[in-house]
């Protein structure tokens, strides 16, 4: 069983990463396949994100899952608040019956560098770079080159942040500016002091993250204040 990992957060939510190795056939004994997908990886990646959430709760009511109009993925009665996410052969999954949740895994990968400008504040960029930007740095290609070798705590951000994208669900998002994460110091794992800005007001929240050997992995399970 390639189980990758596993974890309940507390006695109503639990999250797993799953490694997949099967052919399509395995998860088609237990997932319905509705979707138009034709790419064979990208199919087996929703496969496998959907089997999750039955292996966290046999009763997950896969066939009453709903698209919003943001591609958030939902149950109408809100019996469950869940996320899903893939990236190459892993899935993750997160499921709460009392909490809203997000979750994103994302392998290390150089081309994180070449969007960092786009979802990091020009704070997070000097706090991870060690100086000011406006002042020091002359362009976008010289600001990707050196973050080249800051890629775990580039992608450990990304994940961050599209991990609370989905917690948030309604869309109309900007990530540099209404995401922040502050004092962020890379670990194996840990929780990261965040903010989400709402109408101007900074809400506090608190993803958490684990790094595996290549892979990174930020969950938020928590509700809106």
């Amino acid at each position: 069983m390639p189980l990758f990992y596993k974890k309940d957060i507390n006695p109503t939510t639990s999250l797993a990463i799953w490694k997949i190795e099967e052919a399509e056939a395995f998860f088609l004994d237990y997932v319905p396949l509705k979707s138009t997908i034709t790419h064979p990886h990208k199919r087996l990646q929703h496969l496998a994100g959907r089997y999750l959430l039955q292996y966290l709760y046999p009763d997950f009511p896969i066939s009453s899952i709903q698209i919003a109009d943001t591609r958030k993925p939902y149950l109408e009665d809100e019996k469950y608040h869940f996320s899903i996410s893939h990236s190459g052969d892993y899935a993750a999954a997160i499921v709460s019956s009392t909490e809203r949740t997000g979750i994103d895994i994302e392998l290390v990968r150089p081309t994180v560098a070449k969007i960092a400008h786009k979802f990091l504040h020009p704070e997070e960029i000097n706090q991870l770079l060690g100086v000011d930007i406006h002042t020091k740095l002359g362009d976008i290609v010289q600001i990707q080159s050196i973050l080249l070798p800051k890629l775990t705590e580039l992608t450990v951000h990304w994940c961050a942040k599209e991990a609370i994208f989905k917690w948030w669900g309604l869309g109309d998002v900007d990530f540099s500016e209404m995401m922040r994460i502050d004092d962020f110091i890379l670990s194996d794992e840990g929780t990261l002091r965040s903010r989400f800005i709402k109408d101007n007001l900074p809400h506090p929240i608190t993803p958490q993250y684990k790094i595996f050997d290549g892979l990174c992995l930020v969950w938020l399970s928590e509700n809106w204040q």
